[in-house]
């Protein structure tokens, strides 16, 4: 009853997911064992652009865990993962930069950012509600519910999708800033843009999925209706 010929769209669109996941953690850990010739630690490194920014204020925090690494808009603070944190190679002082970057965002009110911070709250609501109206729908043959269900999906797929300019545009204000303020050399610009770009890979598989999701269920609405 569920089975539709998008699932196969979206099966590649998973595993293409799959290999995103894989690619991140191959990555990071290849170039974990490559130390930056600046010898600053991630640490360090967010420390210094978080000042050169004019962020004094936003503090540096480790959390335990691999690849936990995140920007906290609401408490203003930048977390990193112990490994990125102590350490001084080029996935550590990559990772770091890219969520000062994020911090940078917040800062300047990019607008993308912006919005997924506004969207945040509905979306958080719309996900948990939008697999119970979904379902639903299909089970009692229910279109109204159905049809209510993708409208709340499509808030989180739309959030998705925001995130990926937000994610890019970090990346590459960590990239710029890196050079500009020595923290890394020309040499040393490729394996950064290998870690970014593996990270970046994963928020696009992702959306992928959700966006295929998304049509795939419209299609089946609009069948319905027919």
């Amino acid at each position: 009853m569920f089975f539709h010929p998008m699932d196969f769209l979206i099966i590649i669109a998973f595993i293409l997911s799959l290999v995103a996941q894989f690619r991140v953690k191959g990555t990071f850990n290849k170039w974990s064992e490559v130390p930056v010739q600046s010898g600053m630690t991630g640490y360090e490194a967010a420390r210094r652009m978080l000042d050169a920014n004019g962020l004094h204020d936003v503090p540096v925090e480790p959390i335990p865990g691999a690849l936990t690494d995140h920007y906290d808009p609401i408490a203003r603070t930048v977390r990193l993962s112990e490994p990125v944190y102590y350490e001084s190679t080029i996935s550590a002082v990559s990772v770091a930069c890219h969520e000062v970057g994020h911090a940078i965002q917040h800062k300047v009110n990019y607008p993308m950012l912006v919005a997924r911070h506004r969207m945040f709250p509905v979306v958080n609501i719309a996900s948990g509600i939008a697999p119970l109206l979904l379902i639903a729908g299909f089970l009692f043959h229910w279109t109204g519910l159905l049809g209510l269900g993708i409208i709340f999906f499509s808030a989180a797929v739309a959030f998705q999708l925001v995130t990926l300019p937000v994610e890019f545009n970090a990346s590459n204000r960590a990239r710029d800033l890196m050079v500009a303020e020595g923290f890394i050399t020309n040499d040393e610009e490729r394996g950064v843009a290998k870690v970014l770009n593996a990270a970046a890979l994963t928020y696009v598989a992702a959306a992928l999925i959700s966006l295929l999701e998304l049509i795939k269920y419209i299609m089946i609405f609009t069948n319905r209706e027919d």
